[in-house]
């Protein structure tokens, strides 16, 4: 049996259906299309007769008739993004200002840059012009002696430096960065997270017993990073791409990682030992991480004794460059309170459980801030780090 359907313009009060007798009424009254001129009715029939056959003016799945008065259809965007939310528009404010003041701040140091050079330029020839052409010649000359003095110097420096870093390849204490939380971290912090890597190198480097520096999980964006540091290509650093569960497996005995969330507290630094610092920067999202991970492995782990020297203003977590410096100063002085002092900023500090603390404070209280001191010796040392390299 087929269906067949019809469409049909029918007063509202009577509907209208053929006068054949081989049509019989199947169902009626059909919602009404809201943009009708006039009221319709669905009427669908069927045939007993072969003979009589009717083909179908409108399917049921057909569309209805397109009238003026129609809209157009909707159509999707997949192509447009959603609206931000206040916090998304303040978070990228806060950045778009942020990348405004960098480059206002990198535009002023190159104008001063400038001004000094084209300073000096003047004043050397503001002093050459008033001297007889003997005079020029020998300050000239003078001025070529004291700039080969300090290029021998800094040659002899770089010699000793590979001399030092060399020897501790082969008996030097072995830290290990750990960079296998690049994925957890944003640009920002991974930019950070190479800064604190180039101050470790730098600090290591002007040490006089250094130690051997491992960058293990050696790899994607930090790999890219780190090789766009200008000298990059010259350290003396062990790069490895596996992680260090990899890279130390038959020594994993002697692998322990420094955390701040472990019970052990580190009192002497084995020569044997392999100790880890875990590479994150994270603004305290990943609390626990590295001693979870250290669990999972099923290493030893340890943490500094800060609290036994001193209180710290907030958490006892460090920046990856300071937890170095704290270990090479402890290898040069074997004094952690010594290595605390020197290295911890004192806007960290909170308090000493010493008078003899206390009066170390005292005494300060009319110097300038440490932790300008601090950035400032900071800046210093990798800018050192490309100097020394280039």
């Amino acid at each position: 049996m087929i269906a067949h359907y019809q469409q049909w313009r029918v007063s509202p009060h009577k509907p209208r259906i053929p006068a054949s007798p081989s049509w019989k009424p199947r169902s009626v009254h059909f919602p009404l299309h809201p943009f009708a001129s006039s009221h319709c009715l669905l009427v669908a029939m069927e045939s007993n007769s072969d003979d009589h056959q009717s083909p179908p003016l409108a399917t049921a799945t057909s569309p209805p008739p397109a009238t003026a008065a129609s809209p157009p259809p909707a159509t999707s965007a997949p192509d447009q993004q959603p609206p931000l939310s206040k916090r998304a528009q303040k978070k990228l404010l806060k950045q778009q200002r942020f990348e405004a003041k960098k480059a206002e701040k990198k535009a002023q140091l190159k104008e001063h840059k400038q001004r000094e050079a084209e300073r000096k330029r003047r004043e050397w020839a503001e002093r050459l012009a008033g001297m007889s052409e003997e005079e020029k010649l020998k300050l000239i000359e003078e001025r070529k002696s004291v700039r080969r003095e300090r290029m021998e110097k800094r040659s002899e420096e770089k010699g000793k430096k590979i001399e030092r870093l060399t020897r501790a390849k082969e008996s030097g204490q072995n830290f290990i960065i750990d960079l296998e939380f690049s994925d957890l971290m944003t640009s920002n912090e991974l930019h950070s997270l190479v800064q604190q890597i180039m101050y470790c190198y730098a600090v290591n480097g002007r040490c006089a017993s250094p130690a051997h520096l491992w960058l293990a999980g050696y790899q994607g964006e930090m790999q890219n990073l780190l090789e766009k540091t200008p000298g990059y290509d010259k350290w003396l650093i062990e790069k490895e791409s596996r992680p260090y569960i990899e890279a130390f497996e038959d020594q994993k005995e002697d692998l322990v990682y420094l955390t701040a969330d472990s019970v052990n507290v580190l009192d002497e630094l084995d020569p044997k030992k392999l100790y880890i610092i875990g590479g994150l920067v994270d603004r305290n999202r990943w609390k626990g991480i590295t001693m979870k991970k250290a669990e999972e492995q099923g290493i030893q782990t340890a943490k500094l004794p800060i609290g036994n020297y001193l209180k710290m203003s907030s958490s006892q977590v460090l920046t990856v460059n300071q937890v170095v410096e704290i270990l090479l100063k402890f290898l040069e002085l074997r004094d952690w309170k010594a290595s605390f002092f020197e290295v911890i900023p004192q806007r960290k500090r909170c308090g000493a459980d010493s008078e003899d603390v206390d009066d170390e404070a005292e005494g300060e209280d009319n110097a300038p801030e440490e932790g300008d001191d601090h950035q400032d010796m900071k800046r210093q040392c990798i800018e050192g780090v490309c100097n020394i390299n280039s």
